[in-house]
């Protein structure tokens, strides 16, 4: 989901997440008619989000946030062999583990909290803004991240202010204004549509 600050796309998700009701309309998934759950039970059907700064705890090593991921997760592992699992895609976090939160740079944050949202064994996982505040460097490896999800099993809803960076990766785009889908279309499409990006969205 891609659009101008304002646009209602924060709120979008969290009205998927549980988070904030919305006005009218429903949410389904897999299915299944949502709406009105509270945000632990979304999660146990598989719908994770990672919100916009991360919100990782500066205070807890970077094992105790991973083990406060799995809350709800339904697994029957061994929390090590949980957290094993998910490090073998986040091999920068697995020596770091007795570390607090407070060591890491923004960008390795940005992959802490993925990781921990990773422990509750998303089939949606919902990424708000995961770019924002990075230095260029961290923004590419969390793309280069982000991309690998799919293969795992893990269907992405990304919301993005960097539209390029955003289309790049997705396979379908949606621009949304005051919180209405305005125009969908394949990525690729929307990406070469110089109107949208440089005019219409005054993004680049």
């Amino acid at each position: 989901m891609i659009g101008a600050n304002g646009a209602g796309k924060s709120s979008t998700m969290h009205a998927i997440c549980g988070i904030e009701r919305a006005n009218g309309g429903q949410v389904h998934f897999e299915g299944e008619n949502i709406t009105g759950l509270q945000s632990h039970q979304i999660i146990r059907r598989g719908l994770v989000q990672v919100p916009e700064g991360r919100l990782i705890f500066g205070g807890l090593t970077i094992e105790e946030n991973l083990r406060l991921g799995a809350y709800n997760a339904n697994s029957s592992l061994p929390m090590g062999d949980e957290i094993e699992r998910v490090l073998t895609n986040f091999p920068m976090l697995k020596d770091r583990l007795s570390e607090q939160g407070t060591a890491l740079s923004g960008g390795q944050a940005q992959m802490l909290a993925l990781a921990r949202a990773m422990m509750a064994r998303p089939k949606l996982l919902m990424l708000d803004e995961p770019s924002l505040g990075l230095a260029p460097i961290a923004v590419e490896e969390v793309y280069a991240l982000i991309e690998t999800l799919p293969d795992a099993g893990v269907t992405v809803l990304l919301v993005e202010q960097n539209v390029r960076q955003a289309l790049a990766v997705a396979d379908r785009g949606y621009v949304i204004e005051s919180g209405k889908i305005i125009l969908e279309d394949k990525a690729s499409e929307l990406l070469n549509n110089e109107h949208l990006i440089n005019v219409y969205m005054g993004l680049n």
